[in-house]
């Protein structure tokens, strides 16, 4: 579990291709050790550390992982955002967050505005996956890249989904929002709680018809 607060970047160093699998190999850009086992989420994507050579650790992602994610269009040198899962006990700045991406979304409009940073997405949307919570409510939490954002302007217009989200510099310069343009893949995770309340209504109208 993960709060959608970054923690920090990690590079990506290696990348090799086994089967359908992808091991990503990052530089630990953390001050403590990892460890085997340890959950990460990169890019907003919980993946799990199977490997560690001094100050660098490897992850795997799967076949459906990288279908619906950008995982699958990362290059050595690229830059994830990485966050390590929550402590009990801990305040939680951000959301709720699982690390499970639900789909992709392009970046269709960055620009700066007035000492912040704006951006638009479009994400596919059907009937089917409104039905079972895949959208924004305006003012709601909404998590891109594994970041922990208010949406803004959501909107749904035939088979297309819409949100907007404004960042602060602080977020701009410390996470890979600051590589964001348009045309640039973005994973999104809709807020869970949504999630569970529209499939727990679409259950109960299934149930009464």
């Amino acid at each position: 579990m993960f709060s959608g607060i970054v923690e920090t970047m990690a590079q990506v160093v290696k990348i090799e291709t086994e089967q359908t699998n992808k091991h990503f190999t990052l530089r630990n850009p953390f001050e403590e050790p990892l460890s085997i086992d340890q959950s990460i989420a990169h890019n907003g994507v919980c993946l799990t550390v199977v490997r560690i050579e001094g100050d660098l650790y490897t992850v795997t992602a799967m076949q459906e992982t990288l279908r619906l994610t950008n995982l699958d269009l990362l290059k050595v040198g690229d830059w994830v955002n990485v966050e390590r899962s929550m402590l009990m006990g801990g305040r939680l700045d951000g959301h709720i967050v699982q690390g499970h991406v639900d789909q992709k979304a392009v970046c269709i409009d960055a620009h700066e505005t007035d000492g912040s940073w704006y951006y638009r997405f479009e994400y596919d949307s059907t009937k089917e996956m409104v039905e079972r919570g895949y959208f924004c409510v305006d003012k709601g939490s909404v998590t891109i890249n594994g970041v922990s954002l208010t949406a803004c302007e959501p909107d749904i217009q035939g088979n297309k989904g819409y949100v907007s989200v404004c960042i602060i510099p602080y977020t701009e310069e410390n996470t890979n929002f600051k590589y964001i343009e348009a045309g640039t893949v973005v994973n999104l995770e809709f807020d869970i709680l949504g999630k569970y309340m529209a499939r727990y209504l679409s259950q109960m109208s299934q149930m009464n018809k």
